[in-house]
């Protein structure tokens, strides 16, 4: 972080200094909002939490060298009081990360937002990494994208960062919006847009909606704006005029700007493609997993060509990077020949087809089993996109489907009405259940994907396989 006094960052968060404060003390970071991860000279943000009241801990985050906490009621702490609640503290704290980020570009630093219905943390993984071999990166580890989160990721930047990668995500119409007030980018990705939160948007026409306000957010082309939009998606590509900056687009298609051509998988499911983008080519060879991660690896070779790369460099730096979040698309090779892969931080139709079409790609002609959990926040569709989930595993011939938890069981019942299909499909309440359901089906050498979104915790099954299905199904609990 940028050093800062407390009087600073209370005229900066409009918030009043009181306790036992200095207002020259200085802040030179991290802000956390945990008082485990306070240290000598941090901010210790205190939120109301479901278990826990971050004001409780101030004492704690102090006693670890905390500068000064960051907080809506008083505590016997140094402390920055700020007025309305939880919200009110949020607002704070987006105040002081736009202040950090306003700091940091006008040192030479730039701002990459990425969004996208699925995808996004991927593809901000693989970004920083490539970035990286051009200068210092600061990016959000895991999912890091909400209010707090993306103030925090900024917040971790200072004079000498070169790239700041954040990701974006959206729960409604103009929360991306206002992430981009917090750190406003200078070069906007939009990955795709799909059927996550349908429930709450109401329609994929809304979800446009949203995810096009980071590029209503980028400065114009004249001055640097930059717009990298996925040409094989027909609602991203009609993003372009919603911006004034200038558009660069990715795909598959021979129109795109930045084109994969020639795509195949290997037997562990990474895929090769021929890269070509401003005039030049190149072989890529993916370190990360599935079909679907040939356009998450467009749109960084896109950004990457912004900054200079030519596309041998960016094919290079795209084969040495790998996946960094748990749980999406990990695959672990067992001593016995068994393959798990583990995509189970999240899930919607399109990240659930990609993940089935991966499975697939990789048992080729082992023994195929999924565990999938329901698809959470898809209002009125969630019948038929279960169904539909199905019916894809069956026709992709997997041989085994543990479908975890009643909202799932239209999985199982599209799959049986596949014709054709000679699989199984066992229901079971939860992820102990699913475990003693392979632990009964399993032999060595079979592949077994575990998806569903996080609310099922099926990573816990993941886990299991992983160390052999030695203990009690109970454990999974």
């Amino acid at each position: 972080m940028i050093a800062l006094t407390l009087d600073r960052i209370a005229e900066i968060t409009r918030t009043r200094i009181r306790g036992s404060a200095r207002p020259d003390a200085t802040v030179t970071g991290p802000v956390v909002v945990d008082s485990r991860q306070a240290g000598p000279g941090s901010l210790f943000v205190a939120l109301g939490g479901e278990r826990a009241d971050g004001h409780d801990f101030a004492g704690a985050a102090v006693a670890a060298g905390a500068a000064a906490v960051l907080g809506s009621r008083p505590v016997e702490a140094p402390q920055l009081l700020a007025d309305g609640g939880d919200d009110g503290v949020v607002a704070a704290l987006g105040r002081l990360g736009r202040a950090v980020a306003d700091g940091v570009t006008a040192a030479g630093a730039d701002i990459v937002g990425v969004t996208g219905s699925s995808g996004k943390t991927t593809t901000k993984d693989l970004l920083a990494q490539v970035l990286g071999g051009l200068g210092p990166v600061v990016a959000p580890a895991g999912s890091f994208n909400n209010e707090i989160g993306h103030p925090l990721t900024v917040l971790r930047a200072d004079e000498g960062t070169r790239f700041v990668v954040l990701e974006k995500a959206a729960r409604g119409i103009g929360h991306i919006a206002h992430l981009c007030t917090i750190a406003p980018p200078r070069i906007g990705v939009v990955l795709n847009v799909g059927s996550a939160h349908m429930g709450e948007f109401g329609g994929r026409e809304a979800i446009a909606q949203a995810k096009g306000e980071l590029v209503e957010a980028l400065p114009a082309a004249d001055e640097g704006g930059v717009a990298v939009l996925n040409a094989d998606d027909d609602a991203v590509r009609a993003m372009a005029s919603r911006t004034a900056a200038r558009v660069v687009t990715y795909g598959r298609g021979a129109d795109a700007d930045v084109r994969a051509r020639d795509v195949e998988l290997d037997g562990a499911g990474r895929a090769r493609f021929t890269l070509e983008m401003n005039g030049g080519s190149a072989p890529v060879r993916l370190a990360v997993v599935g079909e679907h991660q040939v356009h998450n690896a467009l749109a960084v070779a896109a950004v990457a060509a912004e900054f200079g790369m030519d596309a041998a460099a960016a094919a290079e730096a795209l084969a040495q990077a790998g996946p960094l979040s748990r749980w999406r698309m990990e695959v672990d090779e067992l001593d016995d020949g068994t393959t798990v892969v583990n995509d189970a931080y999240n899930a919607n139709p399109e990240s659930m087809a990609a993940a089935l079409r991966t499975l697939g790609a990789i048992a080729e002609r082992r023994r195929s089993f999924a565990v999938l959990g329901a698809m959470a926040e898809l209002g009125g569709e969630a019948r038929g996109a279960h169904e539909e989930a199905g019916r894809l595993a069956a026709s992709l011939g997997v041989d085994g489907l543990i479908v975890v938890g009643q909202e799932a069981a239209p999985i199982a019942d599209g799959a049986a009405g596949t014709a054709g299909w000679h699989g199984e499909a066992v229901a079971v309440p939860d992820a102990a259940g699913a475990v003693e359901a392979l632990r009964t089906r399993l032999r060595p050498k079979d592949v077994v994907l575990v998806k569903g979104s996080r609310v099922a915790g099926l990573e816990k099954v993941a886990e299991k396989v992983a160390e052999g299905l030695t203990a009690s199904g109970k454990d999974a609990q």
